[in-house]
């Protein structure tokens, strides 16, 4: 069965005239899987009934199969995608009071950055998605939300995965959102660990899209701790490519601070911080750690928290302490996977 979220355009005209169809009905087609985002082949009413029937036989609408769901009393929708391979994959809507519908996507099965604290990292890498793969995600959020009348308004890439480790499907699935879901590049983020030649050929794109670092440590040895990638791109590496990207893109950057009690959430360590982003057109994102259980740390305290990014701006760094969503449920990257199946079968 051929995916038809796979095929561009172009691939898609001649899938069509292939079938014995004429090539204008591959526009119409078209319609129905971005425009009207059609979940079956019966709905496209505009459609003669010997391509519905060709399609039903030949393609497919998406390749992704829902495996487990859960909400969240602030309404936050995760989702357990099963893949055609076996391979499990995790997606979260998060509806916010002021009308935006982000959906979190991720990028890989698994993780090969090994982040100490992540559920992901923690059980390894299996392979990278396909730009369909990665795209579908969001269309199906898309899909549902059009649905109850509501649209899809933001996509993060801060799913399972590092984008930058699976640069060219990142990118491609990045402009179908932009294409055809009409996602606005500046309502997109792609958030990395710290890759630092791919953040310096990010910039370089010429994308309007915003890019997130995770940094969580400024010291070299304890930063490599958590993430081992420091050990490949150290600090003073990736703050390099950081300044790259915000000359050349003219845009700020986000970094991204898990706060764990007592390991990076002292005022000490704010300001470190702060000396290390003065002068950078940057915005920190202070977010409680969201404790898994190959990882001893704890979340930080509000009251620590606040202080934090107090000391922060004291040093001119824009920050905002941005507090956990979905906490009722599995809502960390990995964490409903490792719910299903077992911690000791995550790998």
């Amino acid at each position: 069965m051929v995916n038809l979220y796979a095929l561009s355009f172009e691939e898609l005209s001649e899938f069509v005239v292939g079938l014995g169809e004429r090539r204008f009905r591959a526009r119409q087609l078209w319609g129905w899987l971005y425009a009207r985002r059609s979940a079956n082949f019966e709905a496209m009413t505009d459609l003669p009934r010997s391509l519905i029937l060709k399609l039903a036989e030949t393609a497919a609408l998406g390749e992704l199969k829902l495996a487990a769901r859960q909400i969240s009393r602030d309404g936050t929708e995760k989702r357990l995608y099963r893949l055609s391979d076996g391979q499990l994959i995790e997606s979260v809507l998060m509806p916010y009071a002021d009308g935006r519908r982000t959906a979190c996507i991720s990028s890989q099965a698994g993780c090969a950055m090994g982040c100490v604290f992540c559920a992901t990292g923690q059980m390894g890498y299996a392979r990278n998605l396909s730009a369909a793969e990665i795209f579908e995600q969001a269309l199906l959020f898309a899909r549902d939300l059009a649905a109850n009348g509501e649209r899809l308004s933001n996509v993060v890439f801060m799913g399972m995965g590092e984008p930058f480790h699976n640069y060219d499907a990142s990118l491609d699935a990045l402009r179908q959102l932009m294409s055809r879901l009409g996602i606005g590049a500046r309502h997109i983020t792609v958030s990395t660990v710290g890759l630092a030649p791919q953040i310096r050929r990010f910039a370089d794109e010429g994308l309007q899209v915003k890019l997130a670092v995770s940094l969580h440590k400024v010291d070299d040895a304890e930063r490599s701790a958590l993430l081992p990638v420091n050990r490949r791109w150290p600090i003073a590496e990736l703050m390099d490519a950081c300044r790259y990207y915000v000359e050349k893109t003219d845009r700020r950057i986000s970094f991204e601070w898990a706060a764990i009690a007592g390991e990076n959430d002292m005022v000490e360590e704010a300001q470190r911080l702060g000396r290390l982003l003065t002068g950078l057109r940057c915005h920190v994102n202070v977010i409680p750690l969201n404790p898994t259980g190959a990882y001893a740390g704890t979340p930080s305290a509000r009251a620590n928290l606040e202080r934090f990014v107090a000391a922060l701006c004291q040093y001119g760094v824009p920050a905002t302490l941005r507090l956990r969503r979905g906490i009722d449920i599995d809502a960390g990257c990995g964490q409903l996977k490792t719910a299903l199946i077992g911690p000791e079968q995550v790998r």
